[in-house]
Formats: structure tokens, sequence, C-alpha cells
């Protein structure tokens, strides 16, 4: 009743076969890439090669103008909180104060050498960043009124305008410690 005769299961094997051989066929033709796209992907690589092309002529709409504006208030904010390159620039300026003033030299002259001399040379460095961010902010707020930069993304006008003010902060206060309006020296007498 369940049995099979050998005839049977030889034709049941040669199926299996030919099965076999055909999806091994589909297998070889789907690794050539000839067969089995999809439609959507043809379409999405289009889009995509359009795209990277577009970008490529014009370049990303407004990362310039961003990541000046970004440099900007990066700028801005060293000039407030201090860079390294200031702090070695007024430790080399003290060593120096050191080196130079004899010890038969006055007090106030001595005060002046080593720790006045390093005052100002730290503001001026914090007045470069601070003019660098003022800048750079004012170079990125007047893009749009030159050539075909299209318009400007909200976000890098306030980063802009961040970095302008920090600028313009930062050169106020470099200026006054310069002049020793702001957090002058002690009196040595």
């Amino acid at each position: 009743m369940g049995t099979k005769t050998v005839d049977e299961a030889a034709d049941e094997q040669t199926a299996d076969l030919t099965k076999t051989e055909a999806s091994d066929d589909v297998t070889e033709a789907d690794t050539d890439g000839s067969a089995g796209t999809d439609d959507n992907e043809v379409l999405e690589d289009g889009l995509d090669a359009d795209l990277d092309d577009a970008v490529a002529k014009e370049g990303a709409p407004g990362v310039g103008q961003g990541a000046g504006a970004v440099v900007a208030a990066v700028l801005g904010l060293v000039s407030l909180s201090g860079s390294w390159i200031g702090t070695i620039a007024g430790a080399r300026q003290t060593l120096v104060g050191q080196l130079q003033t004899s010890s038969s030299a006055t007090v106030a002259k001595q005060i002046q050498a080593v720790y006045g001399d390093a005052w100002q040379t730290t503001a001026l460095w914090a007045g470069l960043f601070a003019l660098t961010a003022l800048v750079v902010g004012v170079v990125v707020l007047a893009r749009p009124a030159f050539g075909n930069a299209g318009p400007q993304a909200p976000w890098i006008k306030s980063v802009s305008w961040a970095g302008v003010v920090l600028g313009v902060i930062g050169l106020l206060l470099a200026v006054l410690k310069y002049t020793d309006a702001l957090l002058g020296l002690p009196s040595a007498s």
C-alpha cells in the first residue's frame, strides 16, 4: 500500500536532481548580478548617483558656512578662557623676565619684567584669538551677500553671531588686560 516500486523511486531521484541543478543555475546567475536585481535597487542606485554628482559639483549646501560659524564661536570661547599657546607664551615671557632682570633691579622693575610682561603676552594672544573669531564670524554672516551662496540656515546665523559677540567681548577684555585697565599690576611702593 505505501510501497514504491524501484522505477518510481528512481523517477523521484531524477526529479530531485533536476530541481537542484535548476536552483544552482539561478544561484550562479544571481552572483553575476545580471539576474535577481530588484527594480527598486536600480532606482535607488540611480538617485544616489545623481545626489553624489550634485554634491560633488556644488558642494553640500551650507557646509562651509556652518564650519566657519562653529570655528568663529570656538575661537571666541578660546579668547575668553585662554589658550594653550597663550599660556606657553606667558610662561616663556616669565622665564625671559627672570633671566634678564638682575637682583639689583628695583622691585617695580622686577614685577614688571617677571609678571607684567607675561600678563601682556597672554592678553596679546587672547586678543589675536578674539580678532580671528570676529573676522571669521563677520565673513560667514556676510557670505550670502556675495556670490551664489544660496539661503543660509538659521543655526548658521545664530552660531556666527555667537562667534562675533564672543570675539568682541574677548577683544575688549584683551585690550583692557594689555593696558592694565583690568587687573593691573600691584604697585611696588
